[in-house]
């Protein structure tokens, strides 16, 4: 029989990559995803999986580099944010064209907050990308995304495990993917020298782009306090707050928790380590309940 199940994916910045491996490790026991909620970088990951293009998404993640990254970012040089963020998804569309939430073949939903009109915003039919771009507004770091009266942001400032949005199937089973918990981080194994690699591959380029306002890894953000550390850290320490109260009053049927410490959250040249760690975690989670 085919084990259906709802997914609900937390934000978490680059932590959001383990999400790939959570569905990857679902998948390889039979499970069957018919429904994807997310927030943020939850969102993003869940869309494409909704569009059926994640392995074309995990393979880009994989290949990051200083020339490529530069490329992407488009800043905006605006009190709004720093980056504008069209230039990513433009690029994305290359191997995930845009779609119509209600046409994809995984029910789908994404998470935005509209600070204009102080209320949750949960997008289940539209653009894709409309939505993607909303839910993953980081504020002050992406600039948020101007429809109508409304000026929305990322879902993380009110809603970061977004349970209640949910489209609920028949039968299904209720997963949770939270990036931000605060427990060890569950490391499988990972070539120490491609680990390394990346690492000064991803810090070379971080330092000729002179964004040294980005934490580049947990290490540092808890060192050094920047303007946009401060911002990321009070959002999300509120943000995780909150996700402890819904999951306290709406608890999911699985809990697969990856751990806050496991990545910063600009830590985007840990990509394939933190597909690992989603896989695993998700590995140890599922063995447990079984």
């Amino acid at each position: 029989m085919k084990k259906n199940v709802t997914l609900i994916l937390s934000g978490g910045g680059a932590r959001g990559l383990a999400h790939i491996g959570v569905i990857e490790e679902l998948e390889s026991r039979g499970y069957v995803i018919n429904s994807i909620a997310g927030t943020s970088m939850g969102a993003l990951v869940g869309g494409v999986h909704a569009a059926g293009k994640l392995n074309e998404f995990r393979e880009w993640m994989l290949t990051l580099d200083k020339q490529r990254i530069l490329r992407l970012i488009d800043f905006s040089f605006s009190s709004q944010g720093l980056i504008k963020g069209d230039r990513i998804l433009k690029t994305m569309k290359k191997f995930v064209p845009d779609a119509r939430i209600e046409e994809l073949p995984v029910k789908y939903t994404a998470t935005a907050f509209d600070i204009a009109q102080n209320k949750e915003i949960v997008f289940s039919e539209g653009n894709l990308y409309h939505a993607i771009r909303a839910s993953i507004s980081i504020p002050t770091v992406f600039t948020p995304v101007i429809s109508g009266n409304s000026v929305l942001v990322d879902g993380g400032v009110v809603n970061n495990i977004p349970i209640r949005n949910a489209i609920r199937t028949e039968n299904d089973l209720m997963v949770a993917s939270y990036v931000n918990a605060d427990i060890p981080v569950l490391l499988p194994y990972l070539p120490a020298k491609e680990k390394n690699r990346r690492k000064e591959h991803y810090e070379k380029w971080l330092k000729e782009a002179r964004l040294h306002i980005f934490p580049g890894s947990q290490k540092n953000e808890e060192k050094k306090l920047t303007y946009f550390n401060l911002i990321t850290n009070t959002i999300a320490s509120a943000s995780n707050h909150l996700s402890k109260m819904i999951m306290q009053n709406d608890p999911p049927d699985v809990l697969i928790e990856i751990s806050r410490h496991s990545a910063g959250t600009y830590d985007y040249f840990k990509a394939e380590e933190l597909i690992e760690i989603g896989k695993y975690s998700a590995k140890i989670k599922l063995d447990s309940i079984n």
